[in-house]
């Protein structure tokens, strides 16, 4: 293990001294990608630090032990050691997950969307209760959460909603939670007291920048319309909501958020951007996961992923079989503990396909 850390230490001295180099600086590209992997590195450095320290300290007191001497300092040697000792298997462990290639999409931001599925006005309705989930979650990590569109529903809720998350490791963390989700409860709007199960489906996109995805302007057909949110008399009699319809692809990207066209362009080129550089991955993550078998996150948006069912007051994720009887606080944004599992049962499926890991 310390021959891979001392390469990764040698990679960590490159990168350090590239980044300040004056032609890397003005190359946005070079220099972000080399930003983002130096502090990746610095993480797994430290941890090398932490861990050579353990082994200098065994072989210190071994070296003592060894000598005998004075009791004192045999016994404090011994007592260095098993502490050492003791340490050892969990910061291995540690550096065994870190030394697992990290996605470079997860330090993105991140374009949510949640769209009502079978269940009327109960999914618009649901659906507005996980964006309510996501917006409380993202508060929680310092995240800023900025709507881009919607669609309200008749009874409350929306039909579809999209926004953006912007922060640290957004995507990284928020992928987990792309799929279909189902509620089981008894509706506002039924009067016989009984439970319904209604569905929404959750979209979760790499917020793509300007140098991943290159957009022909002769591909983007731009039309502007009324907004038809709240926002006053002056955000619904100007032209200030966009739509930009990609032509080779089909794909629709619309923002009327803003009062500004100008604005609501900028941030609906930044879906369609979005749009188009998830559909190359989910390509590229079709073959790797034919590769290497199906993954937490599998890609799948017809997956049924998880069940909030309120009569019971729990909440089941199905792809790694937890459950848990939470569900007031998982709904009001605490559902930290399910992407931790989701996480760690992806990076440990991960570790096993890896046999380079050491």
């Amino acid at each position: 293990m310390l021959e891979k850390l001392q390469i990764i230490k040698q990679r960590f001295d490159e990168v350090s001294d590239l980044i300040i180099q004056p032609d890397i600086i003005t190359d946005q590209k070079r220099y972000v990608s080399l930003n983002k992997e130096y502090k990746d590195l610095k993480i797994l450095v430290d941890k090398r630090d932490e861990y050579k320290e353990l082994l200098d300290n065994i072989s210190e007191a071994e070296a003592i032990m060894a000598e005998g001497g004075d009791p004192e300092m045999v016994e404090m040697a011994k007592m260095q050691y098993e502490e050492a000792k003791a340490q050892i298997p969990k910061l291995e462990d540690e550096i065994k997950f870190l030394l697992i290639p990290r996605d470079p999409e997860d330090s993105k931001n991140a374009v949510v969307e949640l769209r009502a599925g079978t269940g009327g006005d109960e999914a618009s309705i649901f659906a507005g209760d996980l964006f309510r989930m996501y917006s409380k979650y993202c508060e929680s990590k310092g995240w800023k959460v900025d709507v881009i569109d919607y669609s309200e529903g008749t009874n409350g809720g929306f039909k579809e909603i999209q926004f953006e998350v912007n922060g640290e490791d957004v995507y990284g963390t928020l992928k987990f939670e792309a799929g279909v989700h189902r509620v089981q409860r008894v509706p506002q709007t039924e009067t016989q007291g009984r439970v319904h199960t209604s569905a929404a489906t959750c979209m979760v996109f790499p917020e793509a920048e300007e140098f991943d995805v290159e957009i022909n302007p002769k591909d983007v057909r731009i039309d502007f319309f009324c907004s038809s949110g709240p926002g006053g008399q002056s955000v619904n009699t100007t032209y200030s909501a966009v739509r930009l319809t990609h032509i080779p692809t089909g794909l629709v990207a619309q923002c009327q958020d803003q009062k500004s066209q100008h604005k609501n362009k900028e941030k609906a080129f930044r879906v369609l951007r979005s749009r188009l550089y998830d559909m190359e991955l989910e390509k590229k993550n079709a073959e790797d996961a034919a590769k290497r078998g199906t993954m937490v996150t599998s890609g799948d948006r017809s997956a049924k992923i998880r069940t909030y069912n309120y009569p019971q007051g729990r909440v089941t994720d199905h792809r790694i079989g937890l459950t848990l009887y939470d569900l007031s606080n998982i709904v009001n944004g605490d559902i930290q503990k399910i992407i931790d599992e989701l996480m760690l049962a992806e990076n440990t499926q991960k570790l096993k396909a890896s046999d380079d890991v050491i």
